[in-house]
């Protein structure tokens, strides 16, 4: 049998029997000969032997798409050149595991089908998809975390947001673009949105030389359209909504025999996305739980427990999803996907509030999966804050929410306990950091806002800020208001914003100013 896969190292031919690492793991148990057609070797470039894995050619100038088969575009201005593509075959009894997960890749050149895929995974299936991606996906670390005696456990954070792209989608991703049959990779894939699954398709299929497609509404934010069309994508603004930019990209699909790609349970996805549970498992030895986002994209949660169940069955699996969004908890409950739950469309909670999409990682949620919790969003907002004090790690809510389950109290049952929390993505635009950050030091009783009245005399305002001296308070911002005063005249209404240590400081900073001026006004978060 033979498998084959692109090549996507470099543009040079290379002729002979070149063996790389993945090759010699084949040959330890099979004999038979290594085939190649004009292939350059996969490993020279991606893989260090005493090295971490690491993405591909970073500054790697991305292919042009030859413009001849797209009909009916949007607007683009880099339609020019040709793609190539170089063909692998490696004969061997080993690959059978492989040939077993590409069975279950639907034909169809139009969209991709849940009905040709809809099989649970098995532990073979993942450990084939952790053999075909260990050289175009990093191995992120798992590290033992400075929260950890905060929270009274053992916290290790499994950083997913390394990766190219910030997102852990990445990973099924890749597997289910190199496992397309050559005729596909040749005509291309197409995605309509802007999220993290379509902008792992946008690089990973440039890397693979694969043409790929990105169609956008005209309303999605310029820095993610400029992020895509570097990652090596064409990128086409079309149409208001999102759903306009999905009708149009199934059209084009239909027309130039593109595959239209949308983030579903297929197993192949799945088995990506599983290589998770695999190195968490590798990485954190005598683990006793491990913490995934769910929400209605809950593939990384399926996919991981069926590794880690495997692995072994006593480590609890815990998904965690949004209060306002609990649409893993309620397709659970019915015993189906719930497809009229409403989602939000704000890019704070990105998949976090998305619709269940498959019965693949219903069911193997429902079997595997120990726990599902709901937190609330300011929860998520303190975690994200946690995070980048203490880890310095910039996380979108996706990424944050599995520690928010923590910072919520959620899991008890946890302290004392080996827990690893897998941060899953960081991709959070600065207009959006910047607010959630405001927020949380809020939330988190860290700023601090009061308003009192004072006589509008010399020195009244220097006393207060001796009190605000005295108690260690760091004066953010001061305002003073005159004229629209409903007091006594000659009076002034002063608002402080104030920075504080914690809850307790700040507690003794009210006490103090009531004291000295019980009318003073605290605002309540």
């Amino acid at each position: 049998m033979s498998l084959s896969f692109l090549c996507t190292c470099c543009w040079r031919n290379v002729t002979g029997f070149g063996i790389c690492y993945a090759e010699q793991l084949f040959l330890k148990k099979d004999d038979n000969k290594i085939k190649k057609q004009d292939a350059p070797a996969l490993c020279d470039l991606h893989c260090c032997k005493d090295g971490p894995i690491r993405n591909g050619l970073i500054g790697q100038k991305s292919p042009s798409i030859n413009p001849e088969r797209l009909k009916d575009f949007g607007e683009e201005d880099y339609l020019n050149g040709d793609v190539k593509t170089w063909e692998m075959k490696i004969v061997s009894r080993n690959e059978e595991l492989n040939r077993d997960a590409l069975s279950r890749i639907p034909q169809s050149s139009s969209r991709t089908s849940l009905s040709s895929c809809n099989k649970l995974i098995r532990f073979e299936d993942i450990s084939a998809a952790a053999f075909k991606i260990q050289c175009g996906v990093q191995k992120t670390p798992c590290m033992y975390s400075r929260l950890s005696k905060q929270y009274g456990m053992d916290i290790y954070l499994k950083k997913e947001f390394l990766q190219y792209t910030g997102s852990v989608k990445e990973r099924g991703v890749l597997y289910l673009l190199t496992s397309l049959p050559q005729d596909q990779q040749r005509k291309g894939v197409i995605v309509a949105s802007d999220s993290n699954f379509s902008m792992a398709v946008a690089y990973h299929a440039s890397e693979l030389r694969i043409p790929v497609f990105v169609i956008m509404s005209t309303s999605m934010s310029p820095a993610r359209v400029k992020m895509c069309r570097e990652y090596g994508a064409m990128v086409i603004s079309y149409g208001t909504t999102a759903k306009d930019s999905q009708t149009h990209a199934r059209r084009l699909a239909q027309e130039n025999g593109y595959l239209y790609l949308e983030e579903e349970d297929s197993a192949v996805y799945l088995s990506g996305l599983g290589t998770v549970g695999l190195e968490v498992y590798e990485q954190v030895p005598k683990l006793d739980a491990v913490i995934f986002p769910a929400g209605g994209h809950c593939g990384l949660l399926a996919g991981s427990a069926a590794a880690l169940k495997h692995l072994n069955p006593h480590i609890s699996v815990i998904g965690v999803e949004s209060e306002n969004f609990p649409v893993l908890q309620q397709s659970l409950k019915a015993g189906h996907p719930i497809e009229d739950q409403a989602c939000s469309n704000h890019h704070f909670y990105g998949d976090v509030s998305g619709l269940c999409f498959g019965s693949n990682s219903l069911q193997l949620t429902g079997k595997l999966v120990d726990k599902v919790v709901a937190v609330r969003e300011e929860d998520i907002l303190i975690s994200m804050l946690r995070l980048l004090e203490y880890e310095r790690a910039t996380v979108d809510a996706e990424g944050a929410i599995g520690l928010a389950a923590l910072v919520a109290g959620k899991l008890p049952e946890l302290k004392g306990k080996r827990v690893a929390i897998v941060v899953c993505s960081g991709n959070l635009e600065l207009h959006l950091l910047q607010q959630c950050i405001a927020r949380a030091l809020t939330l988190d009783n860290r700023v601090c806002r009061f308003s009192l009245v004072l006589s509008d005399c010399p020195g009244d305002i220097s006393k207060l800020l001796e009190i605000l001296a005295r108690e260690e308070a760091r004066v953010l911002d001061i305002r003073q208001e005159r004229m629209f005063v409903t007091s006594e005249l000659f009076t002034v209404e002063v608002t402080c914003t104030v920075e504080t240590r914690d809850k307790i400081h700040a507690a003794q900073l009210r006490n103090a100013l009531l004291e000295r001026y019980p009318t003073a006004a605290w605002t309540e978060r």
